[in-house]
């Protein structure tokens, strides 16, 4: 006798719930519903490209001269760029698109997107979840293939948010404007404090989205809020952006995550750290090449408190980074930690894509204790020579 096909009442419901939930955590953390705009339009990819009526763009809304591109498409005699797949969309004069998105009211959200500019003399590119918004300048092309992933972050006011795109320029031309590919939000954490360290997130683990395939880094704009920051604990008080990078697709001296600095001084973060005022302290972290063919010399300019030092990437010939030091005596209860590039750096392959040094693992600590030069716990090195020479004797 064939074994019944017949289901348990309970498991229907079980699997809805799952997929429920399995579908609030990917709105959470990853790409957003048609965030790669690859969904066939209802009517189809149309030909002209320009978005028919507000829900032209499946998962999205649509205001204004909104076009869905496609890879290889010209404009006269320019290419219009897609970064990633078939589709993007473009934004002409005062256009938008939009989604809601699921989030957690009172939490930290990044938004990672792509962004290409087209014909626009002055191309920017506003995004916002209202009230709060940022005008991102996409002037500046950091690399040669003519695009680049961007992250912005936001304090979450309600459980449902509304996630904006829109060209503030107003062209002659009503189709130029930027273009958008890549959508994604991650819900950010701010780490705790370690005990023998007052930097938060002095290794850069905690940040935006990174797309896996995608291996240009994400760039962080200009940011002076520290409680709503793309890369927790820190902020980029400069006109140009730094490049959060991984150990997928560039050296990092430790852990998954770094920063590399560009744009020489124009590319600063900083952060502000608890000290105690007349106390001494000692700056640590590491400094390296991203392997990038980025043309060297690289150099940082590492400040803390009143004192700044100019500290010049020479590893050994093993290494692909070196440590580094600044000491400091505390003038308050906190104190600016900072770095910059001392040079404009290009790679080598190309000569006009930016790049520069890699900062990491960046560590502040009281001189005082037991250490050793680099942030390690002296008191531990003490401890296991002893227990070793004991084993030794025995």
């Amino acid at each position: 006798m064939g074994r019944s096909s017949t289901l348990p009442k309970w498991v229907l419901p079980t699997l809805l719930l799952l997929g429920h939930l399995a579908a609030q955590i990917s709105a959470e953390d990853g790409p957003v519903p048609n965030g790669d705009f690859e969904l066939t339009p209802l009517g189809g990819f149309s030909n002209e490209g320009i978005v028919d009526g507000p829900a032209g763009i499946p998962n999205w809304k649509a205001n204004g001269t909104v076009e869905l591109v496609e890879s290889g498409q010209k404009q006269g005699g320019m290419i219009l760029i897609v970064p990633q797949g078939r589709h993007a969309v473009r934004l002409g004069n005062d256009a938008e698109i939009s989604q809601q998105v699921k989030v957690e009211k009172g939490s930290i959200y990044s938004v990672t997107f792509s962004a290409a500019r087209t014909c626009a003399q002055l191309e920017s590119l506003n995004v916002s979840v209202p009230p709060a918004s940022q005008t991102i300048d996409l002037q500046t092309l950091y690399n040669v293939q003519g695009w680049d992933p961007y992250a912005w972050a936001f304090a979450a006011e309600e459980d449902n948010a509304m996630l904006v795109f829109r060209n503030p320029g107003m062209e002659d031309d009503p189709t130029c404007g930027p273009i958008i590919d890549d959508v994604a939000i991650k819900k950010l954490f701010t780490p705790d404090r370690p005990k023998d360290n007052a930097v938060i997130n002095g290794d850069f683990e905690e940040g935006p989205w990174m797309f896996p395939n995608i291996s240009l880094g994400v760039l962080l704009p200009t940011n002076l809020d520290e409680e709503t920051s793309s890369l927790p604990g820190w902020i980029v008080e400069s006109n140009r952006a730094v490049r959060y990078i991984d150990s997928y697709h560039y050296a990092v001296p430790q852990g998954k995550r770094a920063i590399e600095l560009l744009s020489g001084k124009e590319g600063i973060i900083s952060q502000m750290v608890e000290t105690a005022p007349n106390k001494p302290y000692t700056l640590t972290f590491s400094l390296g090449h991203a392997n990038d063919k980025c043309k060297q010399p690289l150099a940082v300019m590492a400040f803390a408190g009143d004192q700044a030092q100019n500290v010049h990437y020479a590893p050994n010939s093993n290494s692909t980074f070196q440590a580094a030091g600044v000491n400091f005596t505390a003038k308050a209860e906190r104190t600016r930690i900072a770095f910059y590039s001392v040079y404009y750096n290009t790679r080598t392959d190309d000569m006009s894509s930016l790049c520069g040094p890699v900062v990491d693992d960046v560590r502040v600590w009281f001189s005082g204790s037991w250490r050793n030069g680099f942030g390690g716990s002296g008191r531990l090195a003490v401890g296991l020579a002893f227990w070793l020479f004991v084993w030794v004797l025995v």
